[in-house]
């Protein structure tokens, strides 16, 4: 299934129905009176997310939703039928956009959210509604209220604990199929990823998500390269796994390329906690090793891990390190006592 974390839908609430001018005609009942019954009410667009859907590829061969209208009222005080709503289900962190792409009409972070996007039209009044006791036989009625039209941007946040950062062909994939059930393409050049993975990672008996997507190149937050478009499925994450790779040349400027691009991309995303860790040092000598070490902890300021996707040295350290980060996270975030729903 292709991957699809950016769609353009086009979407139309019905209009109300409109009111009915009638009068009670009935055999032998004189000054039977208005019985014009009011319009139905048209259909909304309501969005909701649901469970088993990562993509939103659906919106690919479909973009335009458009409700039904509200029936017009009838004589005998019949109202008439309100129209049929349409619901948009999306996967779980969508977020809903305006059409200028940067204002966020919603946000649907959990299971189960709903939004109304367009309201539908309420229905016009019938004659019936205007009878008074001067005014025993009125012959107006209301039109139905249009409906709302709406273009909007659906963007894809996927939901994950962890994070993979790194320049392409640092080792993200082979470090997410090393530790997951995730099966993401690996080769020996860059770019291997061209879309973000998901797997589901466990250590020590507890199991988080780890979001890989596709490497960063120096200028990415300048349109170089397709990292950027896919750092939004990042944010959301607890902590950030940084990966460098031990066998570069330039393992100082690998480093700060990347954190330079999480600073222009904008955002809380600089400020995420973060793991760093050395990749692929099975192909280096424990000189080699502590070379690279040094070069990368004067970058970092703090120590870093040692691992190797290919030969599974240092991955139980570097899920724990992952897997703390996370733990607080989820300590920081717990609604306190007070701010608990009370339930009698």
């Amino acid at each position: 299934m292709k991957f699809l974390d950016l769609a353009k839908v086009h979407i139309r609430s019905g209009a109300g129905g409109n009111g009915c001018i009638s009068f009670r005609r009935e055999k032998y009942i004189e000054f039977g009176g208005p019985d014009g019954g009011d319009g139905g009410n048209g259909g909304s667009v309501i969005a909701e997310s649901v469970e088993g859907l990562n993509t939103l590829i659906d919106f690919r061969y479909q973009q335009h939703f458009f409700a039904k209208n509200g029936r017009p009222g009838m004589g005998q005080q019949r109202t008439g039928k309100d129209g049929e709503g349409i619901v948009l289900r999306v996967p779980v962190g969508t977020e809903i956009l305006d059409e200028d792409e940067e204002t966020v009409v919603a946000d649907l972070a959990r299971v189960g959210d709903r939004v109304e996007l367009a309201r539908g039209g309420n229905g016009g009044w019938g004659n019936l509604h205007f009878k008074t006791s001067t005014n025993q036989a009125p012959r107006r009625s209301n039109p139905g209220q249009d409906g709302v039209e709406r273009t909007l941007w659906l963007r894809l946040k996927l939901i994950a604990d962890a994070g993979l950062l790194g320049l392409p062909n640092a080792g993200k994939s082979t470090f997410l199929a090393a530790t997951s059930n995730a099966r993401p393409k690996i080769a020996d050049y860059p770019f291997t990823t061209l879309h973000p993975n998901l797997g589901v990672v466990g250590v020590d008996g507890v199991e988080f998500v780890i979001a890989d997507i596709p490497g960063l190149i120096a200028g990415a937050h300048e349109g170089k390269g397709i990292g950027d478009r896919f750092l939004g499925h990042v944010e959301r994450c607890a902590v950030l796994l940084h990966l460098v790779d031990a066998t570069s040349e330039t393992i100082g400027e690998d480093y700060r390329t990347i954190i330079h691009e999480l600073e222009a991309y904008g955002g809380h995303l600089a400020d995420k906690p973060r793991v760093t860790a050395l990749n692929k040092v099975d192909a280096l000598d424990e000189d080699q090793r502590a070379e690279a070490k040094a070069e990368l902890e004067a970058g970092v300021g703090r120590p870093v891990l040692m691992m190797s996707g290919v030969s599974g040295e240092g991955l139980t350290e570097v899920l724990r390190a992952l897997r703390a980060e996370i733990d607080e996270d989820r300590l920081r975030h717990k609604p306190s006592r007070e701010d608990a729903p009370w339930h009698p």
